[in-house]
């Protein structure tokens, strides 16, 4: 096995266009713990969360990034069970280590499954965070399920999450899904996705009151501050919010009328807590994967940069950070 690897190293606190943004550097392979399997990776995708953490990392550093990943296992620790040398699998992984844009990556197996035998390796690589995001939301914030019925309004329904929360929520329960979308283009994406209508976020809850005038019953944001009013208002009595953005500034007292639940849904609390149920999210991705062959989910990806190299990984996070993507953005080998 090699001892080193090529990966794209990140610095903190810079621009996307700043020259030395992003860098190819050559780093050790990472050291296996008890239960990691050593992943060749063949394509990462892109989210937010790679961006936010760029810019809050100190500028004197560099960092790998990446956090969704799909690949080959080509080692295994002294205590895994799962997986063996060959596999394909997917995962998101682990913010607290380095990141899966290099050659090789180290990840506890628990967050892992077997990637969907009916996916390329950059289609499959579009999905496992978001995945994970909306699921969590959905099943375990929520509590939605089978059996639910009611109205949801999914914000941003063309993006990541909201791409793969739109066949969830229609595959896997019984409510009717709202999501907002302002251009033509991503009102065509989330209708595709599985929206049952799409609403205007300019005008929120003039919106949705027209589409659902007794309110809804669950709201997933991914921009809160600024929207806490309108949520208030179109939402039923002891209705919820799931929320996937930043905490700074919000302002929920206008929930306390109704009754609101607010919930938080952060994809690598599992992982950073080493939590007794870590296992959950290779559990939950195993049967994303399982959705995606039997043809009832598919790959969010829209955008496919081919070669890992520093430049790609700067064209895709100069594509997240304008905001205006629809699904997602990959690079693969």
């Amino acid at each position: 096995m090699e001892k080193t690897m090529w990966a794209v190293g990140a610095r903190g606190s810079v621009e996307v266009e700043q020259q030395d943004a992003f860098e190819d550097v050559v780093v050790a392979v990472p050291d296996l713990r008890e239960r990691d399997v050593l992943v060749r990776v063949e394509a990462v995708s892109i989210n937010p969360v790679d961006t936010k953490t760029r810019l809050s990392t100190p500028a004197d550093q560099r960092r790998i990034l990446g956090w969704d990943a799909s690949g080959v296992v080509e080692a295994v620790g002294s205590g895994v069970e799962r997986f063996r040398l060959g596999d394909e699998v997917w995962y998101a992984g682990d913010i607290t280590r380095d990141g899966c844009d290099s050659e090789f990556h180290a990840v506890d197996e628990r967050l892992v499954a077997k990637k969907p035998r009916t996916l390329s390796h950059a289609s499959a690589a579009a999905l496992p965070l978001t995945a994970l995001t909306a699921w969590e939301s959905l099943f375990e914030r929520l509590q939605i399920d089978g059996g639910s019925s009611g109205t949801l309004l999914v914000m941003a329904g063309a993006g990541g999450v909201g791409s793969i929360m739109l066949q969830l929520a229609k595959r896997l329960t019984g409510v009717r899904v709202v999501a907002t979308a302002s251009r033509e283009d991503s009102r065509e994406w989330a209708v595709h996705m599985g929206a049952d209508a799409v609403v205007n976020h300019h005008d929120l809850a003039a919106s949705v009151s027209q589409l659902a005038p007794e309110g809804v019953d669950w709201v997933f944001s991914s921009h809160t501050r600024g929207n806490e009013a309108a949520y208030a208002e179109i939402l039923k009595p002891f209705g919820a919010v799931v929320a996937v953005d930043g905490a700074d500034g919000l302002d929920l007292a206008p929930f306390k009328s109704k009754s609101v639940a607010f919930h938080w849904e952060y994809m690598f609390t599992r992982a950073r807590y080493q939590t007794s149920d870590m296992g959950r999210q290779g559990e939950i991705l195993a049967e994303v994967a399982r959705l995606v062959d039997s043809g009832s989910v598919r790959s969010t990806m829209r955008t496919n940069l081919r070669g890992f190299s520093a430049e790609n990984l700067r064209k895709a996070h100069r594509m997240i950070e304008s905001g205006r993507t629809i699904g997602k953005v990959t690079v693969a080998r």
